[in-house]
């Protein structure tokens, strides 16, 4: 047989890549998705034809839907239903004064939608298990609100209001280029269409705001904006992203305390007010001819030309390239300090929002790049719109539990206008402000008030869930490596969850509310879904839901603690007194006597010190924080934040998210070892084997580090042993108490016995290098006698 000439080949035309993209920007044409939180709404436009499919994500939520026609007239036989309900969880959410509802409002005013005399259609109930649909096929042409109503949850009870999922299924498909936009936050000053690979300049009033919006998503747009007045004396000084860097200390703004924009005179321009996207460019020029012309492509379209174009007759020279920030712009400098670029991480109508801090002149810009990802690969349109500076907007930045997820905004706890009354100084922690730190004390103060008095602290960003129903223990016997059977009512334990691989999801405290009835408290939205997940794929008969908008909580720690409590907390003779409460015990109890403020105290906290958490539902934070802010004067009490929380648990060798545990990270390497009891659980969970094999061979351990150096050491630095890297820091402080310079560390377990001498790498790692030696774990009383107190 002779042998061919020809090489052997894949038969066929090419295949596309295979690119997995969750969230709405993959849905197919005429398909759209809403999330909407326990105790929101959105509203929708429809039309005859449509199909709507409501799903009910963690089971036990009602829904109610409300339409109406061009006139405003309410009507259930648009969605071809006849009425069952008088919408009185739609009003209730429309008086209840929430901010988040605040575009739904104005909608439905705009409209002229008559309430008074609402035909609503009601389904699902609180015997509805996860995961059961409703489907429905608009009859006519109209609007409609769909709700997930749902009043306050008892301390010890479960009834919270959790997500709907709706998907819209259009009969009428429209083309990407006319996507339409969500309605305006208020009602617009300048409502601007910037055209795919163009530019337009505008006007915004000092005190007005500017929002940017990526209409279909994966659009970047380049922004400028010159001081009116300087303008006016000839001086055209654009908005400097070097300087702004420089001064605000960070790539570029984010809502908070450093979101301001300046020009070269350093004299702030714009401030970010909201950001839904979070990933931009303030290093590369505005695309140019230049660039263009050195990669093959001269004569292109490029941002640079557009924006000379839209400034024209405005008294600015124009630029080969301009400096800009390039919003949607996905850019990053590597370990090798090169830019590299990617697709937009923006969504379609992802926005920022920006407030003008004087009179400026602006141009924004609808990128022409098609020759690299920048844009999708596909060129889209910006939108701009501005608004009255007589209207509020909150600070805020978007955030998604998973990747297909609806954003949701930063917000405010329950607690924050209490702790503002002593600080402005505010940092975003997962979806909410938190005090960072308190300007009359600062973060030494806060700590040896924890230390030597008393704190309080808000904790409510910690992730809840209502885990309830017959198989409820047997879900979370299978999900957390501790022994759920051993679990008493009124309980509390500290677990870990895994991955089979072994890996870390979450850390958190499990308390027992009663037989069938148990709340996780975690650090992530992630291990919430995976008790769901994994409840629905074992068919388990128990519903998860999330209750973290329902329960806020503060924690009061330090030696004091009990003593404050003493005077604030009532607790019935079925319950235990604060002095009988034991660690890792919660007792369902009152402030203010017998027919106070509900709240569940448990002697739980995130300090090393004696402490409790006092949960509470929202509209109650106030007045638990004023009893306990009085009661705690006598002894001492300081609001404590961020900076200080974070000294105190490394100090007391408490491990934190991302830093000493993540998904490649088991409950041995996290220092957490004794959460997974492999001789004594006698049932299988998730993980067990991978955390078997991992234990009897392990490769990394978590340990102290004494450092004989008063050189800051922190996240991610290397621990060398002569040249080879042996490991990382993954915490690391200037420990008041002891003196010294601190830090947690994971290290290869060759040289992770105590006393082993380690040199900690500073700049390239061996340029510089800091003496530290392996001890005892942890530094602050490691039998955690304080606590136990």
């Amino acid at each position: 047989m002779s042998q061919s000439p020809y090489p052997t080949i894949t038969t066929g035309p090419p295949r596309p890549s295979l690119i997995l993209r969750p969230g709405q920007i993959a849905l197919p044409p005429g398909m759209e998705r809403y999330t909407i939180q326990g105790n929101g709404a959105v509203l929708i436009e429809v039309e005859a034809g449509d199909t709507i499919t409501v799903r009910n994500v963690e089971g036990g939520q009602a829904c109610e839907l409300l339409a109406w026609d061009a006139t405003g007239v309410t009507d259930a036989a648009i969605l071809g239903e006849r009425s069952n309900s008088n919408a009185a969880g739609i009003k209730d959410l429309l008086t209840a004064g929430d901010d988040s509802l605040g575009a739904l409002r104005r909608g439905i005013a705009r409209r002229q939608v008559q309430l008074d005399q609402a035909k609503a259609v009601r389904v699902f109930g609180s015997a509805t298990p996860a995961g059961t649909e409703q489907g429905f096929t608009v009859a006519r042409d109209g609007s409609m609100i769909i709700a997930a109503p749902g009043g306050p949850m008892l301390v010890d009870g479960h009834d919270t209001a959790t997500p709907l999922t709706v998907v819209v299924r259009r009969v009428t498909i429209r083309l990407k280029t006319k996507s339409q936009l969500a309605d305006p936050l208020a009602d617009p000053v300048l409502d601007l269409r910037v055209h795919s690979a163009t530019a337009e300049s505008y006007f915004v009033k000092a005190g007005d705001y500017l929002q940017i919006i990526d209409v279909d998503g994966r659009q970047c747009t380049d922004f400028q904006c010159f001081s009116a007045r300087k303008l006016d004396k000839g001086l055209d000084h654009p908005l400097d992203v070097t300087t702004t860097r420089t001064l605000m200390g960070s790539s570029y703004p984010m809502p908070g305390l450093h979101s301001k924009y300046y020009d070269q005179d350093m004299e702030p321009l714009v401030e970010v007010v909201q950001d839904t996207c979070g990933r931009h460019d303030a290093f590369a020029l505005a695309c140019a001819a230049k660039y263009y012309d050195d990669i093959g492509y001269p004569g292109h379209t490029n941002c640079s030309e557009n924006f000379n174009g839209a400034l024209a007759g405005k008294g600015v020279s124009p630029r080969a390239g301009w400096m800009a920030i390039n919003f949607f712009f996905n850019t990053a400098i590597d370990a090798h300090g090169i830019m590299v670029s990617d697709e937009p991480w923006s969504r379609p109508g992802d926005y920022v929002l920006l407030r003008a801090l004087t009179d400026i002149v602006c141009v924004s810009s609808a990128c022409p790049d098609d020759t690299t990802p920048a844009n999708g690969w596909d060129l889209t349109d910006i939108h701009v719109r501005t608004y009255s500076g007589q209207h509020k907007f909150s600070r805020a930045i978007a955030r998604r539990m998973t990747p297909d997820s609806e954003p949701k905004m930063t917000r405010e706890t329950a607690f924050h206008s209490s702790f503002a009354k002593h600080t402005r100084n505010f940092a975003e922690y997962r979806g909410y402000w938190l005090a960072n730190a308190f300007a009359k004390d600062g973060p030494i103060a806060e700590y040896w008030a924890c230390r030597q008095d008393a704190v309080i602290m808000d904790l409510s960003p910690l992730r809840k869930f209502e885990v309830t129903g017959p198989d409820s223990e047997a879900l979370l016997q299978y999900t957390l490596t501790r022994d759920v059977k051993k679990l008493g009512v009124g309980q509390v334990v500290y677990s870990a969850m895994c991955y089979e691989h072994g890996g870390m999801i979450d850390d958190g405290t499990l308390l027992r509310l009663g037989k069938d009835n148990f709340r996780w408290v975690g650090g992530d939205d992630l291990s919430g879904e995976w008790l769901r997940e994994t409840a629905k794929k074992l068919d388990l008969n128990v519903l998860v839901r999330s209750s973290t908008d329902q329960m806020h909580n503060v924690a009061v720690q330090g030696p004091k603690s009990r003593d404050i409590l003493r005077d604030v907390i009532w607790t019935s003779p079925l319950q235990p007194s604060i002095d009988e409460l034991e660690w890792f015990r919660f007792a369902v109890a009152r402030i203010g006597g017998g027919n106070g403020v509900p709240v569940v105290v448990s002697r739980t906290g995130y300090t090393g010190e004696l402490g409790y958490e006092i949960w509470c539902h929202p509209r109650d934070a106030e007045k638990v924080f004023d009893a306990i802010w009085k009661a705690g004067q006598p002894h001492g009490l300081k609001p404590m934040g961020l900076q200080a929380l974070d000294m105190v648990r490394i100090e007391a060798g408490l491990i934190f998210a991302g830093y000493e545990f993540s998904d490649q990270t088991d409950p041995f390497e996290a220092g957490i070892g004794f959460t997974v009891p492999l001789k004594s659980k006698t049932d299988d969970f998730i993980g067990r084997e991978a955390l078997i094999r991992r234990k009897e061979n392990p490769r990394n351990r978590l340990v102290g580090l004494d450092i004989d150096a008063n050189v800051a050491v922190g996240h991610g630095d290397c621990v060398h042993v002569g040249r080879a890297q042996i490991g990382v820091v993954t915490s690391g402080m200037r420990s008041p108490v002891l003196n010294k310079n601190i830090a947690l560390a994971r290290l290869d377990v060759t040289h992770a016995a105590i006393g082993t001498e380690v040199e900690i790498g500073k700049l390239d790692g061996h340029a510089k290098r800091l003496p530290a030696r392996v001890v005892a774990f942890a530094h602050y009383d490691p039998h955690k006698t304080r606590p136990r107190s």
